[in-house]
């Protein structure tokens, strides 16, 4: 069986010398030394200033929501997962959506300001795939309407834009560090701001709002990474390197074997370092993608689609019609992707894909 994703794990041995630091302790959460260890080595392998790690990837989402959007309406885009719209209307603020670029497949920021009213407190938007949203674009419109601006960079672990961390823009970043994700703790995430005194209340809003044992900066929930899942990244951490060659080495033959006059996939962003993280395709319509992914499960090969459907269809969301995200989200099919496919089994899955479409 051929899955979508297969999740990286180091030798046993390796993470378990690694826990056993934590056992001698007998320290196991509260940011012990594996998590600190572990947000001083990301820093440095990410060329950021500052990080805090989270025991998942949509906590991060939900503080920065609580602490810049202020209740009010979010310019988001529709075609993400459903944590970014989840995250929106759990935190007591309206999404409003706004289409995607058919190419890129992030916000088309040349719609973003249309859909700006006097509620409007900021914009969520998703670096979908790893792949930039148009950054400069969406600063420059912050700007002039006064608003805040955070980055859903779930997929972006490692993507570099225009030599800078892509980890540096915006008012807030977030990350996961899921099982299925290039870089994971098993369950966790991080969260990024370069304003000092922003990056300090998001240290408090992940620790319960603690000043120390018996004092409190402000309201905070429980956000806190656990030593378990620090030895996973640490554990991780050093494989990032073969992971992403891997991941491109297998991107590169499926870019020779698949047959782009029928089909397409994701246009990287310039001046993007991208990391690899996944491989769209998209059909000409759902009906072909419904077609090759029964041929594909035939043969016990499991694609995902990702990312369907388009979020302003979800009936919590009260989306308007979103034509170019719902046309793309129906018609999406990210393939298998993970260290160990062989080129045997890309030469199956690209065989398979050609046969079935037009």
């Amino acid at each position: 069986m051929i899955n979508v994703t297969k999740t990286f794990l180091p030798p046993l041995e390796e993470y378990n010398n690694i826990l056993l630091r934590a056992w001698d302790k007998q320290w196991i959460t509260n940011r012990g030394e594996l998590v600190l260890e572990l947000e001083a080595k990301l820093k440095a392998y990410l060329s950021v200033n500052n990080i805090i790690i989270t025991n998942n990837g949509t906590v991060p989402l939900q503080i920065a929501l609580k602490l810049l959007g202020n209740g009010g309406e979010i310019i988001t885009t529709p075609f993400s997962y459903v944590a970014t719209t989840a995250a929106i209307v759990w935190e007591n603020c309206t999404p409003v959506f706004v289409d995607i670029h058919p190419e890129y497949l992030t916000i088309d920021e040349t719609k973003i300001e249309v859909a700006i009213t006097s509620k409007t407190t900021a914009i969520l938007a998703t670096h979908v795939f790893g792949n930039p949203c148009n950054l400069e674009a969406i600063e420059v419109i912050a700007k002039k309407h006064n608003l805040k601006v955070i980055y859903d960079a779930a997929h972006a672990f490692g993507v570099m834009y225009q030599n800078n961390s892509i980890f540096k823009f915006g008012d807030i970043s977030t990350c996961s560090f899921h099982a299925t994700k290039l870089f994971h703790t098993g369950e966790g995430g991080a969260m990024f701001a370069n304003d000092e005194f922003l990056q300090h209340q998001l240290y408090y809003s992940h620790n319960f709002g603690h000043d120390g044992p018996l004092a409190f900066h402000g309201l905070g929930i429980n956000g806190k990474m656990s030593e378990l899942q620090a030895a996973m990244g640490l554990s991780i951490l050093p494989y990032m390197e073969t992971i992403v060659l891997e991941r491109k080495k297998i991107i590169d033959y499926y870019n020779q074997k698949l047959d782009f006059s029928k089909l397409r996939t994701l246009k990287i962003r310039e001046n993007t370092l991208w990391n690899y993280g996944y491989y769209p395709v998209i059909f000409n319509n759902e009906q072909e993608l419904l077609t090759v992914e029964h041929a594909l499960n035939e043969q016990q090969i499991f694609p995902r689609r990702y990312f369907y459907p388009s979020l302003n269809t979800i009936e919590y969301a009260k989306g308007k019609v979103m034509p170019i995200s719902e046309k793309i989200a129906s018609a999406i099919l990210c393939l298998p992707l993970f260290v160990g496919l062989s080129e045997s089994e890309i030469e199956l899955i690209c065989g398979i894909i050609n046969r079935n479409v037009c």
